[in-house]
């Protein structure tokens, strides 16, 4: 049997605003039943995805190439966060029930809202200690949750998997998904309802910490079974039969300590005809498999996608995307799945672009090969072997002995930012990134638990002076993204529609002929599927990468996206976005036909540098403090000449930030406002390094500044 799949953290410290449910249908009310139908009820959007086989595809028509440019703001919804003025990203796509939308935020937090209005039906607030951003890498988002039967299922950044009721808010239950509290685990991604359990990976692949999936009953949250992604050290003993196959791809001497990654962060799919559950695994750690494991090996299920049985946690295949992964190329990007042409037959496929530029058509039953093409520039393989599915390596792509610029980077081909797919035409529509990467190893690797240290030194575009010559004879390095559509069966591009550099939004296809898609640069741009062409552009002041989505009630059809800059660039405002030149707040924006203009947010203020403090600067200091910067505080503190910061940009701190410097920094003075202590890493002389490194720095923005007020 075959089956189609076509067709801020709120204020409140507490649950607020519980106000009953609209009349009609239980709230969230959703069932296998219902999921399978949604080829022919178009109005819902049930799932991140909309349907079982999270396609992003709608077949509602109303709004469509002919009458897109009347489309304008119906109403938003403020996603403010409570930590001071920080803004965090947005990343998740909202979920819509018999008229009510439940729209996932920061922490793990959720809104239910009156989806033709915006009013609040109820809103939570999981409480995550805001200091608990320290263990992450891209601020405390949140990518998603699930509906099931009455109940809201999320993960908060801190861990919890958490059932809500879909009526109320209020907590049916709540469990701790994370082995030990000790490492930088974090939770970022969707639940995935498969069968009768809801499964949640975690995030923290960089911080060095083991990969795993666990599933729990659906109504009890009692856990099921736990997959581990990649094996531990065999002297402990294996928890399952496959991490002790997996381990035979390992180094016996691998580097355990550092848990060696294949964290599960993207999102899942599952088919309910099939009762497969399908698992994206990330990149592995540390990064360069000298040091992580010597001998080499698969290293399996490090970027992989895996098949699994939902009723007993059993792997049933596998397919491993980079066998000894070494570039950070993720396997966690968006799953869809559809039935396809293939050599003229219809075939149940799983689809998936990953970061490794190449887009992959796999047998769902099986696990099969049928496609892989490169979507963008690649010089890491020279191909994939159709007989085999591995790639076929490419010597000049290891950079254990020299250095190497490798096409794509670490940010890939596509991220997390969801590609959508249209099972009537058969085509795919990618956020793709165009981008080379230089790698340097470092010649010792030290596992540095709750620090992203990699082994391994890497530089974007445009490279250090000494290295440049090393991109002479390559393709344009970028970094260059675009919308793409591609044909999955045929392997090739169909169209490109240039979006500048910066990180853009996930994409939206409808049966009207529109895709839509948000950008970094603060717009919501609505585009003749088939031809490419933009039609209509809604300004919004605020940067988009989240996925949009649609629906329908009374008649009516809607479009929502969640609008806020987030993410690893989340943490710097690149000069030409829209977070660089109006306030980042995160906005909830929903739109209609006849709709009016998006109301603007106030405009950034560019930060002036205070007088510098009298320091005796030493140099040698400053170079300490300046790698203690970069392992440390980067991550957030970003700021750059030409970027702003969503977070206080340290080399502009005024005297009574000075003063209070060692407080906050050692001893967690700040801590409720997000800024943890580092005390248990930095001792008093680190301390003292970064006011040497950040008092240099403000001196030489003091006097830049000072020169061109003359």
């Amino acid at each position: 049997m075959s089956w189609s799949i076509a067709g801020v953290l709120l204020a409140s410290s507490a649950l607020a605003g519980c106000d009953p449910a609209p009349s009609g249908p239980a709230a969230g009310d959703v069932d296998r039943a219902r999921l399978l139908a949604t080829d022919t009820v178009a109005a819902e959007w049930l799932t991140s995805g909309r349907d079982f086989g999270e396609t992003r595809y709608s077949p509602l028509g109303r709004i469509h190439v002919m009458n897109a440019a009347a489309v304008g703001l119906a109403w938003e919804y403020e996603w403010r966060s409570h930590v001071g003025s920080v803004h965090w990203g947005l990343e998740a796509t909202p979920v819509v029930v018999d008229g009510v939308m439940y729209s996932p935020g920061p922490w793990g937090s959720v809104a239910a809202l009156d989806a033709t209005t915006g009013e609040t039906v109820w809103r939570y607030d999981p409480k995550v200690d805001p200091s608990y951003t320290r263990k992450g890498c891209c601020g405390p988002i949140n990518r998603g949750l699930e509906m099931w039967e009455g109940r809201v299922y999320i993960g908060t950044f801190d861990g919890y998997l958490v059932a809500l009721d879909a009526a109320t808010g209020e907590e049916d239950w709540r469990v701790d998904t994370f082995l030990d509290r000790s490492l930088s685990y974090t939770s970022t991604g969707s639940p995935q309802i498969a069968g009768d359990v809801v499964v949640l990976g975690n995030a923290g692949g960089d911080f060095g910490v083991r990969g795993y999936i666990t599933a729990y009953d659906l109504d009890t949250g009692e856990e099921r079974w736990r997959f581990f992604t990649v094996p531990g050290d065999p002297a402990a003993g294996f928890e399952h039969p496959e991490v002790e196959l997996a381990a035979q791809t390992w180094d016996p001497d691998s580097a355990w300590e550092g848990g060696l990654g294949g964290t599960v962060w993207g999102e899942l799919a599952y088919d309910p005809v099939l009762d497969l559950l399908y698992v994206g695994t990330g990149n592995s750690y540390p990064y360069p498999i000298w040091h992580r494991s010597p001998s080499g090996g698969d290293n399996l299920y490090l970027a992989s996608i895996l098949a699994i049985d939902p009723k007993n946690g059993r792997l049933i295949w596998h397919y491993q995307t980079v066998p000894g992964e070494i570039w950070d190329y993720t396997a966690t990007q968006n799953i869809i799945l559809s039935t396809v042409l293939i050599d003229d037959q219809p075939r149940d496929v799983l689809l998936q672009a990953p970061k490794n530029g190449f887009f992959y058509v796999l047998d769902r039953a099986t696990g099969e090969l049928l496609q892989a093409e490169n979507f963008v520039t690649v010089n890491w393989a020279q191909g994939i072997d159709p007989e085999t599915g591995r790639p076929i390596p490419n010597p000049d792509a290891n950079y254990r002995e020299e250095p190497r610029v490798v096409f794509p980077s670490s940010a890939g081909g596509h991220n997390w930012q969801p590609m959508s797919f249209n099972p009537e035409t058969g085509v795919a529509y990618i956020p793709a990134r165009e981008q080379a990467m230089l790698w340097r190893s470092l010649d010792v690797f030290d596992h540095r638990p709750e620090v992203a240290y990699q082994g391994f030194a890497a530089s974007w575009p445009p490279f250090p002076e000494e290295y440049a010559h090393l991109a002479e004879g390559l393709p344009d390095i970028g970094p260059n993204e675009f919308l793409l559509a591609w044909d999955p069966a045929a392997g090739r591009e169909l169209w490109r529609v240039p979006r500048g550099s910066m990180w853009n939004g996930g994409t939206l296809v409808t049966a009207g002929n529109l895709v839509i898609q948000g950008t970094a640069v603060g717009t919501l741009d609505f585009h003749q599927a088939d031809t490419g062409e933009r039609i209509h552009t809604i300004h919004l002041g605020t940067g988009v990468m989240a996925g949009p989505m649609t629906y329908e009630v009374d008649g009516v059809q809607y479009i929502a996206v969640m609008a806020g800059y987030g993410g690893p660039r989340g943490s710097a405002y690149p000069l030409g976005s829209a977070a660089y030149d109006y306030e980042s707040f995160g906005r909830l924006l929903v739109f209609k036909l006849d709709g009016g203009d998006v109301p603007l947010p106030p405009a950034q203020v560019t930060p002036s540098t205070p007088e510098p403090p009298d320091l005796a600067v030493d140099m040698d200091r400053v170079r300490r403090g300046a790698e203690l910067f970069g392992l440390h505080c980067s991550i957030c503190h970003r700021a750059g000449d030409e970027h702003l910061s969503a977070y206080p940009d340290l080399r502009r701190m005024d005297g009574g930030a000075w003063e209070s410097f060692d407080a906050v920094v050692l001893g967690g003075a700040l801590s409720a406002n997000g800024m943890a202590a580092f005390g248990d890493l930095l001792t008093l002389e680190d301390a003292t390094a970064l006011r040497h490194y950040l008092t240099s720095e403000q001196r030489r923005l003091w006097a830049a500044e000072s020169t061109e007020g003359n």
